[in-house]
């Protein structure tokens, strides 16, 4: 079995949505109203980029950041990892998630319906599922191009459909409706948050 942890958390938030819908942000501020002793933003791209980094010899804080070095190695680091799932599907989430203590995860950027399983599997009672979206305007406004063998990859549309969201949260820029649309959230990562895990005594 490959869930290796004693305690496990007492709940899993896994976000999943298209490049510039704000999903970072969206779990920023859970994490803001959390605090950081509750919750952790777990990100599986963190193990991918940084094993990319050190075979590639790149700058690993510009891979993690939002500028435009991260979008030049985009491609190539999709079909990289790619590659490594396609030997062992769970390799990035073990990863991620191995050092992650706090009873609540926010996992930023789930992408792929192999990333959703693997958390279904591990932690079937403890796992909800968020999908953030924004109309391709709202992207636009936030950087956004279409870039081919990115936009049209299984990375970016391997979750477009044949999921069941608990929670489909509209990111149009409005934060009062944001934080509106969060707060069922909220409620459950507090409540979350201020009990036992699983296994715990």
């Amino acid at each position: 079995m490959e869930k290796t942890d004693r305690t496990g958390p007492v709940l899993v938030l896994v976000f999943s949505g298209k490049r510039k819908s704000g999903k970072d942000h969206v779990t920023d501020l859970l994490q803001a109203r959390l605090g950081t002793k509750v919750s952790c933003i777990v990100r599986l791209s963190g193990p991918l980029k940084q094993q990319f980094a050190q075979n590639h010899g790149l700058d690993l804080n510009l891979l993690l950041g939002t500028g435009p070095y991260k979008e030049q190695f985009r491609s190539q680091m999709i079909q990289w990892g790619e590659a490594q799932r396609r030997s062992d599907p769970g390799f990035f989430c073990r990863l991620a998630t191995r050092d992650a203590t706090q009873p609540v995860w926010l996992v930023s950027d789930a992408r792929r319906i192999s990333d959703l399983a693997w958390f279904q599997t591990q932690y079937p009672a403890q796992s909800r599922f968020i999908r953030v979206q924004c109309s391709d305007q709202t992207r636009t406004s936030r950087g956004w191009s279409f870039t081919a063998g990115v936009d049209d990859a299984e990375s970016e549309c391997g979750l477009d459909s044949g999921v069941e969201w608990d929670w489909i949260i509209s990111n149009e820029g409005d934060p009062q409706d944001l934080k509106d649309q969060l707060r069922p959230v909220i409620d459950l990562a507090l409540k979350a948050g201020s009990e036992p895990g699983p296994n715990q005594d």
